[in-house]
Parts: structure tokens; sequence; C-alpha cells
């Protein structure tokens, strides 16, 4: 159980940078969008945080 909270609570983190500044670095259109819309990302952000780590990771690399 510690494990799974450890997750979420990593990936709620996670969540709040992305919302802020990490899903305009994978995709430019969404620095456009309003702040509701980049809210609705976040239960996506907080599951699968390591894949899209991997992602920030990767486009700063390109």
């Amino acid at each position: 159980m510690m494990v799974l909270a450890g997750y979420f609570g990593i990936g709620l983190l996670f969540a709040i940078y992305f919302i802020a500044q990490g899903a305009a670095k994978i995709d430019p259109l969404i620095k456009d969008s309003k702040f509701s819309v980049r809210l609705l990302l976040a239960p996506g952000a907080i599951a699968t945080w390591p894949f899209l780590l991997g992602k920030l990771l990767k486009s700063k690399k390109d």
C-alpha cells in the first residue's frame, strides 16, 4: 500500500509541473489552451508519470 501511495504522490507532484510547463514541451499547441483544459490532463499525468517523464527527457535532447 505504501508503494502505491508513493507512486501517486510522485505522480501528483509531477502532474503539477506537467500542467504548468511540461505539457508545452511535448505538445506546443497546449500553450494556447486554457488552464481548465490543462487541468483535464492531471489524472492521466498522475497515472502515467513515468512514461511522460521519459517523453519530457527525450524532448530535451531533440
